[in-house]
């Protein structure tokens, strides 16, 4: 009984990060090649490789062994890296308006 609670996380975990690595492949599939060289990141190709390998590796092996540890860390580097400043260089990010003495009510003069 507990091996299969145990398995079954396993699973739900297995599922999880399936559906983590084939959102970061979609959304690499999303862009335009040219968005990635404007945001000096490695190219559209790349990203589809080491990101479809995670996909891949995450639907053949499951959460068992190195390999999966290694598609998990590049989804992240993906995600947290590459994902926003795509969407910057596209048009789709925050934008930054006005200086960065700006406080939350407007410029910060330093009393004045």
């Amino acid at each position: 009984m507990l091996v299969q609670g145990f398995n079954m996380i396993w699973g739900w975990i297995s599922l999880g990060l399936l559906v983590f690595a084939l959102a970061a492949f979609v959304n690499a599939a999303v862009h335009r090649d040219d968005a990635y060289r404007a945001a000096d990141k490695q190219n559209k190709g790349f990203w589809l490789i080491i990101l479809g390998v995670a996909v891949a590796v995450n639907i053949f092996l499951g959460v068992w062994g190195f390999l999966p540890i290694l598609g998990l860390i590049a989804t992240i580097v993906y995600f947290v890296d590459v994902r926003p400043a795509l969407k910057q260089v596209s048009g789709r990010g925050p934008r930054r308006r006005g200086s960065s003495s700006d406080g939350p009510y407007g410029p910060y003069n330093g009393g004045r």
